[in-house]
């Protein structure tokens, strides 16, 4: 026995050796806290004092270590050296426990303090040694002198096992330990990518659950994937465990008790433990487990608190044949004997009646493969009870049995029997434990066999009955959160033919050929479900985005394109001409400011400042104003003769041939008309609440009789040049000028001055975000940076009470890609735009957008939303925002976005009008699996999605979103 307590001791301070030298190796560092430092210096202290000399240590001293290492210390230099530091560090952690300073001289010649938990200080000397490099050579000079401090048994004494011990801590002797990490320890989280390899990896032989499924009737939540039944490990740490002892997907959990008692062995009082019934789909399991390890993981346990493991025990109930209950004088004791005669040890459950409980579980648990023989008995009012048997009497005597002393027979012999294995099942006969009584088999006192399948019913029916019952409270919830978000008509892929080949040459030809070829449905349904040919885009956007009416001819095409040119080129002649008086603008305050500066500077320098400071600056005002007045007239007197000849179109009116934009029903999107408030000599752009003052009539002027008025920039400019700036600096001229008028031109001037500055703060940002707009694209030359920088400013002129907001511009880029033509995605832009503009801060639509969005994943994926609100509630969903503001612009690849935003705006009439919802819903459940695996965070999730811009797959993106629209059409047709 000795022999195998020294090979023991020895197997386990190798495996522990072993781990440390992996630690060091894989993750480049040990750490001092590491779970096995803790054990490596528990199994040191137990090989060192095994067999040790009771003189050796002392017989008054607690600290058994510290008593040997002092007298080791006497004649051996590092372990005095030791014990110096050692008893330094004892003083500074008691001086903590009593809340007073350390010494700071101890503290700089001991930087590294250890932590004050309990196996820190229980170790202390062993760990000092170890972090000071002498504790191999204290261990060897033990050995060599192993006849003074040891018995002859102990395991230092032994001439092999001695010098093995001391040369296996050389390896943890020469490692570096530390108390933090550096730069390069740090613990980088992976990218995007090499989860969804991992992902790709582990589920390549498995196939993955479609989240299209209908929703179950009782969703089941997901559960930890690290418990044992799940991902069985050699070494479970104590977490695993006692998660696998809880309710998990293989495995039911019958029934559980705490502090139930177990004397594992003769020499030991009882200790206490969770007790628990575990039923697979093969075999029943009893478990009990101590309650010390019920309270952390192995690693954070000592050597002593180990051996806990070796109480726990696991037992097949297939095993078992016997059950011995014992009920006097506590809450019931289980004695379970196995197939081969071997008794475990007593189970002793507290009072309360768990025993009887634990019976009946185990008795459920058995059915309908098991049987205990005899069973227990359904009483009514009180549920399952103890049998009641006859005593095994003579047959005079028998009657004299008082139903007391029935009632008072607390001993019972139970056998788990199973049909396939025992062919004459309840004929069997029992002798009481205690030998008073003689137990028969009566088939007469069982439950019926009725009374059972009655039972079974009933609980079948109200299964039945309460699942019905919450699907239909989940269809209700879907009708009033989500009826709204889609068509109730749901369209077919393949009637009256198959759509996914989508709109191609030959049908769209077709259609322009002869309109009554194909209706306006049936062509948005092929590209809904098979997008537009790529050569065909220039053709269909326009008539997608409501830029043509589906229908029109030919030559009513043409007039609409001449009225929207026509648009085009007055509003672009308006904003040009603000544009040339705020350069004005712009370079007059910088000659000010430059001249103000040099003045300064000449007034420093000349001893005579004032006379030379005026000269000098009147001289550069008027040089630079005459310049620039002379190139702004040159500049912009052809370009205002042009307005004048440029028929007008309002802008806020429907053209003459009666177009409209699918989307012109939203209120925040009215087109804003500038000139039409001009007939009054007003530069105020028109008003949301100001009354329009062009008449209703004037849309059904042809172009060619449509009054020119006078361009509001022209007459600014007019009235700029009126003034002197000559003669007297432009600000004094300015007020000057200001004080001479009456009121009304007044307010006329404070008018125009505030369209000028707000027209100035949208030109400065337009110009930052066209610069920067898709530079890597190959479509993006000076030359058509140009056409998006006019396009966006005319359609700002027009709603300047909008104004520009970063993103505009990315709206923008794919319409001119395809259109290449400036007054075509000016109007193209101006119909998405009525759609989008709800999606900006002005229009605040993002908000419903994002309570939408927890609408349909908290219906459609609980799993996922549950995830979600439990890693720090980001249900909020604010991740989603630049998918909204840009319909996934920044998410996809141009090609990419070609196909999803064609599909979006036939989506609007063949199954959503916000498709745009289930793309990124089915943007998220692509990668569902992803982030449950990985328990995904806030943080986690929005870097992983930015890692992930333009790698997805639009194609199955598109598909899943379709699939997602289908089956909320389905749930609300109850079909």
């Amino acid at each position: 026995q000795r022999y195998t307590i020294k090979s023991f001791l020895l197997l386990l301070q190798w495996n522990i050796v072993k781990q440390i030298m992996e630690e060091a190796v894989t993750r480049k560092f040990v750490h001092e806290d590491s779970s096995h430092i803790v054990s490596f210096c528990a199994a040191v202290e137990a090989c060192v004092l095994h067999g040790l000399k009771r003189r050796a240590a002392g017989f008054l001293r607690s600290n058994k270590i510290a008593a040997l290492f002092m007298k080791v210390g006497k004649s051996f230099t590092p372990a005095e050296e030791l014990c110096r530091k050692a008893q330094e560090l004892e003083q500074i952690i008691e001086s903590k426990r009593n809340q007073s300073m350390p010494n700071q001289d101890s503290v700089r010649r001991l930087p590294r303090l250890s932590s004050l938990s309990p196996q820190v200080v229980r170790n202390l000397w062993i760990r000092t040694a170890l972090f000071e490099k002498v504790l191999d050579k204290i261990v060897l000079y033990l050995v060599e002198n192993s006849s003074k401090f040891y018995e002859k048994e102990a395991i230092l004494m032994d001439p092999v096992d001695g010098p093995i011990l001391a040369s296996l801590l050389v390896g943890p002797c020469a490692l570096e330990y530390t108390k933090m990490k550096t730069a390069d320890h740090f613990w980088t989280d992976p990218s995007a990518d090499e989860l969804v390899q991992r992902h790709r990896i582990h589920s390549g032989h498995c196939r993955q659950e479609s989240p299209t499924k209908r929703p179950a009737l009782c969703i089941q939540k997901r559960h930890s994937s690290s418990s044992i039944d799940e991902r069985p490990s050699p070494s479970p740490s104590a977490r695993d465990y006692v998660e696998s002892l809880h309710q998990n997907n293989r495995a039911t959990l019958l029934f559980g008790k705490n502090n139930v008692l177990v004397q594992p062995r003769d020499d030991m009082e009882a200790i206490p433990g969770y007790l628990s019934l575990h039923q697979t789909a093969d075999i029943m399991t009893l478990k009990w487990t101590p309650n010390q390890l019920m309270n952390g993981s192995v690693g954070d346990l000592d050597y002593e608190h180990s051996v806990y493991w070796d109480y726990a025990m696991t037992i097949r109930l297939e095993e078992i044949v016997y059950l011995h209950c014992h009920q006097q004088g506590s809450g019931g004791t289980v004695v379970l004997v196995s197939q081969d005669g071997i008794q475990r040890p007593p189970l002793r459950f507290p009072r309360g009646g768990h025993l009887l409980q634990f019976l009946s579980c185990l008795e459920n648990g058995l059915l309908p493969h098991g049987q205990l023989d005899p069973p227990l008995w359904s009483q009514r009012g009180k549920g399952k009870v103890f049998p009641k048997l006859r005593n095994k009497c003579s047959q005079g005597s028998s009657d004299s049995v008082s139903d007391k002393e029935e009632d008072e027979a607390t001993d019972y012999v139970f056998r788990i029997l199973f049909p396939n294995s025992q062919s004459e099942f309840g004929k069997s006969k029992r002798r009481h434990y205690g030998g008073h009584f003689d137990l028969y088999a009566v088939s007469l006192y069982r439950a019926p066999l009725k009374l059972l399948c009655d039972q079974m019913k009933y609980q079948i029916i109200s299964r039945a009955f309460y699942g019905w019952l919450a699907y239909c409270r989940q269809l209700s919830t879907v009708r009033t959160h989500l009826s709204a978000l889609v068509n109730h008509t749901i369209v077919a892929p393949d009637v009256p033919c198959d759509a996914f080949t989508g709109l191609t040459a030959e049908v769209w030809q077709r259609f322009l050929q002869d309109c009554t070829a194909y209706n306006e449905q049936e062509l948005l349904r092929l590209v809904y479900f098979g997008g537009v040919d790529p050569s065909l885009r220039k053709e269909v956007w326009p008539f997608l985005l409501g830029h043509y009416q589906f229908g029109m001819s030919e030559s009513d095409r043409k007039e609409v394109d001449e009225q929207v040119r026509a648009c085009y080129e007055q509003t672009m002649s308006e904003w040009l001409g603000c544009e040339a008086i705020v350069r004005q603008r712009e370079k007059e305050q910088h000659a000010a400011a430059l001249a103000k500066c040099l003045s300064v500077s000449a007034s420093v320098d000349n001893p005579n400042p004032v006379q030379r400071m005026l000269h000098h600056d009147s001289s550069i005002s008027n040089e630079v104003f005459e310049s620039v007045e002379e190139v702004d007239q040159i500049e912009t007197e052809p370009k205002c003769k042009e307005a004048k000849q440029v028929p007008k179109i309002p802008n806020g009116g429907a053209l003459p041939n009666g177009t409209s934009s699918p989307d012109s029903g939203h209120p925040s999107s009215r087109n804003f008309s500038v000139t039409s408030g001009l007939s009054d000599r007003s530069l105020s752009t028109e008003d949301s609440t100001a009354p329009d003052t062009t008449p209703k009539n004037i849309t059904s002027t042809p172009p060619q009789l449509a009054p020119a008025p006078q361009s509001p920039v022209k007459a600014h400019e007019e009235e700029l040049e009126a003034d002197s700036p000559r003669a007297q600096p432009p600000a004094l001229q300015e007020e000057k000028d200001l004080q001479a008028k009456d009121p009304p031109e007044k307010e006329e001037k404070e008018s125009a001055t505030e369209l000028l500055d707000m027209y100035t703060m949208n030109l400065h940002r337009i110009e930052k975000d066209v610069q920067r707009c898709d530079r890597n694209y190959w479509y993006f030359t000076p030359a058509n940076l140009e056409k998006l920088r006019n396009i966006m400013c005319s359609y700002i002129w027009q709603h300047l009470e909008i104004g520009y907001v970063q993103g505009m511009c990315d709206l923008l880029a794919p319409l001119l890609v395809i259109l290449d033509d400036e007054a075509m995605a000016f109007s193209c832009f101006t119909e998405l735009m009525k759609r989008m503009n709800q999606n900006f801060p002005h229009g605040g639509g993002m908000d419903t957008q994002f309570a939408n969005m927890r609408s349909l994943i908290q219906i459609l994926d609980s799993e996922l939303f549950e995830l979600m609100h439990q890693n720090g509630d980001y249900t909020h969903f604010y991740f989603c925002y630049r998918w909204f503001l840009l319909d996934l612009k920044r998410e996809l690849v141009y090609d990419d976005v070609f196909a999803v935003w064609e599909t979006i705006w036939a989506a609007k009439y063949a199954s959503s009008g916000h498709f745009v919802l289930f793309i990124a819903l089915a943007l998220v459940e692509v990668y569902r699996d992803i982030i449950l695996e990985n328990n995904m965070d806030f943080t986690d999730i929005i870097k992983f999605f930015n890692e992930m811009a333009e790698h997805h797959n639009s194609k199955q993106i598109l598909t899943l979103a379709r699939e997602l629209v289908c089956k909320v059409q389905t749930l609300i047709e109850n079909k």
